[in-house]
């Protein structure tokens, strides 16, 4: 995604450059603030300050917390949704195998990541905050079913997976997703090691068992790619 620059200013190239650094490092200072205290508690200051700046340049770049935290979710997550597409249009293997090829490059490049903690962060706090809710239904969750909904319906087209209500299987594909996502950032911070969840075993489960309820025809089972 593109990062909004202040107005041109008559500074020295030292600190022109230095000004040019610093939107990528409040949007990585707010995304660490962001996850760690929520959205209520987090405060510009504190973002301003652990960027190394002043709360007046962070207002250059990001006029409310509000816009700081689209700029978070746009850069982390929202902004990358068009990559995806193009990645899936371009897969040429089963719809069972871009079924297993997305959910690990999803694990890969948001779950595994602190980005995910922003789910937790909605789920906690979306109620207090209508336009924080609005905001990443619309350009999140909205881009996310629908590029879910792609996956399943290009299944059914081929005949490799059966009919179903396109509407509720959605929330199948979500759901192991958003469990990982909570989990990760919360009770998971704090399980004894033998207790801990391996994601990416839990993923594979998750998605064969997915796929002998989406399957047309049942067959012997083989093991599912590995990526």
């Amino acid at each position: 995604m593109s990062i909004p620059t202040p107005p041109p200013s008559a500074e020295s190239g030292k600190r022109s450059r230095r000004k040019e650094a610093r939107p990528g490092e409040l949007l990585d200072a707010a995304l660490d603030l962001f996850v760690e205290k929520g959205f209520a508690a987090t405060r510009v200051e504190e973002v301003a300050a652990r960027a190394g700046v002043s709360k007046g340049t962070l207002f250059l770049y990001f006029p409310s917390k509000l816009e700081l935290f689209k700029a978070v979710v746009r850069h982390n997550i929202a902004g990358r949704f068009d990559e995806w597409k193009l990645e899936m249009q371009a897969f040429e293997g089963s719809s069972s195998e871009l079924l297993h090829y997305c959910f690990f490059v999803w694990w890969e490049r948001i779950g595994s990541t602190k980005a995910s903690g922003i789910t937790k962060l909605i789920l906690s706090e979306a109620g207090n905050f209508p336009e924080v809710a609005s905001f990443y239904r619309k350009e999140v969750i909205d881009a996310g079913q629908e590029l879910i909904r792609q996956i399943l319906r290009r299944g059914m087209d081929s005949g490799e997976f059966r009919k179903v209500d396109l509407d509720y299987a959605i929330y199948i594909v979500l759901a192991p997703m958003i469990f990982l996502m909570t989990w990760r950032h919360s009770i998971g911070m704090c399980v004894p090691d033998e207790l801990e969840l391996t994601p990416e075993e839990y993923i594979r489960l998750q998605v064969d068992n997915m796929l002998h309820g989406l399957c047309a025809c049942q067959k012997p089972s083989s093991p599912p790619p590995t990526f």
